[in-house]
């Protein structure tokens, strides 16, 4: 657990300056990043706008999995196109139904987008952007409501929502004067849950114009330490990279282990596994991008080496 952790201060610390977190904060969107090459692809950071919205502390979401915050009514469809999306690379918007530490439910619509790696073009983390769905009239909407005189009936079409917070502010006042509350049944509400709901273009506008938000602070913070991200894959010939699925799959297996790349000059490592860094101490960007021999030293026996060359070649 304290490797992990190690692994994901590293992956965040090392490729921004210092002041990123204080001024990705200052951002009042709810959003994360995350790191696909770590095992269990977790949340290397939170945003206080998405602590607020789902009610966890920074300490019980850092290094999770965004798979804590599904629950029993979780589209499994929806869940497994932002799998797909994560394994193909590519950004994704969609609408999923989530939970908030208390177990309330709530319609959201989620953006994510690679970062990449501006001098190899690896995908080195994902921001993640959650917009709350406004609620939305099932039928007709609230001037549509009347009241008798007498404030004992409700003529019109019901006002329905797409959250478990069935109603509006005044549409609660109403419900207090008019048993509304006891028109809308637990059924009602579990409708309500099960129906899909679909964002509207202001809060799919509002999600992109998020994202490029975050997307330039990490750019300018990147350039401060010459670890340059970039919001497009930069190509390079004869460069060759690991995909996101094929770094969740590496990362299952408990070992210490390299993977090099022999189409490279040099062949150098493009993988290292976790145990691996606990074993020899070092960090990710220690490692990554240099040939084995670095990890030989003084009292390494020359004929071995010269015994693994020849068998590579």
């Amino acid at each position: 657990m304290e490797s992990q952790l190690g692994l994901i201060e590293q992956s965040f610390d090392l490729r921004y300056t210092g002041w990123v977190r204080e001024t990705l904060n200052e951002l009042p969107d709810s959003f994360t990043i995350t790191d696909p090459c770590i095992s269990g692809h977790p949340i290397v950071f939170a945003s206080n706008g998405f602590l607020n919205m789902f009610g966890y502390s920074k300490d019980e979401v850092i290094g999770r999995n965004g798979r804590m915050f599904q629950g029993p009514e979780s589209d499994k469809r929806s869940i497994m196109l932002i799998r797909e999306a994560i394994r193909n690379e590519r950004a994704m918007e969609i609408s999923l139904l989530n939970y908030r530490k208390d177990g309330t439910p709530f319609w959201m619509l989620f953006q994510i987008c690679p970062v990449y790696c501006k001098e190899d073009g690896r995908v080195i983390h994902f921001v993640g952007i959650q917009v709350p769905i406004s609620r939305k009239p099932r039928i007709g909407n609230l001037s549509e409501m009347n009241l008798s005189e007498d404030g004992g009936g409700i003529c019109g079409s019901m006002f329905r929502c797409c959250r478990r917070e069935v109603c509006s502010d005044s549409a609660l006042e109403l419900a207090h004067n008019s048993a509304l509350g006891s028109i809308l049944s637990h059924d009602d509400r579990e409708v309500e849950i099960n129906e899909s709901c679909e964002a509207l273009e202001l809060q799919k506008t509002k999600a992109t114009a998020a994202i490029n938000n975050i997307l330039s602070v990490l750019i300018q913070y990147s350039e401060l330490t010459s670890k340059v991200i970039s919001r497009q894959r930069c190509y390079f010939s004869g460069n060759s990279r690991l995909d996101a699925s094929l770094n969740l799959s590496l990362g299952r297996i408990k070992q210490s282990f390299v993977l090099t790349d022999a189409s490279l000059p040099d062949m150098p490592i493009v993988y290292a596994s976790e145990v691996f860094f606990k074993l020899t101490g070092y960090g990710r960007h220690e490692v990554l991008g240099k040939n084995c021999r670095f990890l030989s030293g003084a009292d390494t026996d020359p004929s071995t080496q010269f015994q693994v060359v020849a068998f590579i070649c």
